[in-house]
Parts: C-alpha cells; structure tokens; sequence
C-alpha cells in the first residue's frame, strides 16, 4: 500500500474499488496465545465500511446480496458491515485478513445463483417408484386377516 494511488482507491475485486477512506481499520489488544506481547501490542484489527460506500460501484441486486451475506457481520447500525481477525500475531497479516473476509463477501454478492431448471423423473426412476407402490400394497394384502369376501 505504499503507492499514493492505492491511498485513493482500494480495490476489493476487479471492477469494484472503494475509496480509501471508506475502510475504516481500528486496533484492540488480542486476547489468546502470545505471552508478554499480546499484552503490549494491539494485533486484532477490525475493518468498518459503510453500506452506502458500495452503492456508487456494485449494482443494487449485489448490494443486497451482500448485505444478506454479511448477516451478523451488520452492525447494530445496519448501513455498516464489521469484520474483525485476530488470529496472527501480526497487525499486518490481521488487517489482509480483513481484507480477505471482505473480497470473499463481495465475490460471493456478485455471483448471482443459478436458476433452476425445473426437470422431469427419469422413466426409471417411475418405474422404480411405482413398483415400490405395488410391492407396498402387496405386502398390507397379505398382513390382512382371511375374511369373507362377501361381506367386503
């Protein structure tokens, strides 16, 4: 991120870029395995954007399916999605990780699902079904007591 230009803009995914400004990184202390130095450094990252930021570049469909993906990544406000990591040591490694989360939202907003092709059953597949039918009724016949067929 050293560029000037990458200070403008962060690319999430190819065709969508946010100003940099939008993400918004803050810093806690992590709680876990680290002795001495998770008690010193502030390693969990936790990256803030704004709903709104999305709408001059992702079309309205994928902005709502991103806002059903984050589910409860949504902020008790919901025009904000929160992603946190604190797996690492390491404030950088934690804050790709933020990033990473967010790519992955993103990508799967802007795959729209498949439409179902409605299909028929198989020949087979009714045959099967209706000589499992047959074979059903066959065996409550035989469970039935011997009674006079006259009075049926």
């Amino acid at each position: 991120m050293g560029s000037k230009r990458n200070l403008e803009q962060q690319t999430i995914v190819p065709g969508v870029k946010l100003p940099a400004s939008a993400i918004r990184f803050s810093y806690a202390r992590s709680s876990g395995p680290g002795g001495q130095h998770v008690n010193k450094v502030n390693t969990k990252v936790t990256l803030t954007v704004h709903c709104e930021d999305f709408q001059a570049v992702m079309p309205s469909w994928a902005l709502q399916r991103l806002i059903e993906a984050a589910g409860w990544r949504l902020a008790r406000r919901p025009d904000r999605i929160r992603i946190s990591a604190s797996r690492s040591r390491s404030q950088r490694a934690n804050r790709e990780a933020c990033l990473l989360k967010l790519r992955k939202l993103v990508i799967a907003a802007l795959k729209r699902p498949s439409r179902r092709r409605r299909t028929r059953p198989t020949t087979a597949s009714v045959g099967r079904r209706l000589n499992q039918k047959t074979a059903r009724g066959q065996l409550k016949v035989q469970r039935r007591c011997n009674r006079d067929p006259e009075r049926d």
